[in-house]
């Protein structure tokens, strides 16, 4: 099943991966996940004023409203991220619990086979991205983020971030040219 706002977020993502990205939710993903689950966008593009925001969360920001402790999200600061470039999206799965279609609960669950067809469903979608050359935060070494995908196209942040900082962008845009 199609999730509305994985689309809307979809649509956020830098124009040179938007249809690619598209393409394989809309054709290998929904198809991938038949059962109770379904694959949600979390992120895909974050502003630099998002991404201090999260930075700050467990640093500075140590509570929320309710007065619980925040722990730390993320060790990118604003523009060290590839999602400040459109170029990463980060997944959950929703599940449906009552078969009512309502999806409400999110599931960061890598061995659960919602759609009972002998593969853990988290891993379907990750197996879909890692085939079409996503690289994926699992296989990182230094610090694993199993949500987390990107394409950088070689670039690193610091080169990325240089681009927008001589705010070279796609004309009419605030996307980096790469």
């Amino acid at each position: 099943m199609e999730d509305r706002i994985t689309l809307e977020r979809i649509r956020l993502l830098h124009p040179k991966v938007r249809a690619e990205v598209e393409h394989i939710y809309r054709a290998q993903v929904v198809p991938a996940l038949t059962g109770r689950a379904i694959c949600r966008f979390a992120y895909t593009l974050r502003t630099f004023q998002e991404q201090a925001d999260l930075f700050a969360q467990g640093r500075t920001k140590l509570f929320d409203a309710n007065g619980r402790r925040l722990g730390r999200v993320t060790n990118a600061a604003a523009g060290q991220s590839i999602h400040n470039y459109g170029l990463a999206f980060d997944i959950v799965l929703l599940v449906d619990n009552d078969n009512n279609k309502s999806f409400e609960s999110a599931s960061y669950d890598m061995v659960a086979d919602y759609d009972r067809d002998r593969k853990a469903d988290w891993m379907e979608v990750t197996n879909i991205f890692k085939k079409n050359r996503w690289e994926w935060g699992g296989d990182w070494k230094r610090f694993k983020d199993a949500p987390h995908f990107e394409k950088n196209f070689g670039f690193t942040w610091r080169q990325l971030k240089a681009k927008h900082d001589k705010r070279d962008f796609i004309p009419g845009t605030n996307y980096v040219n790469i």
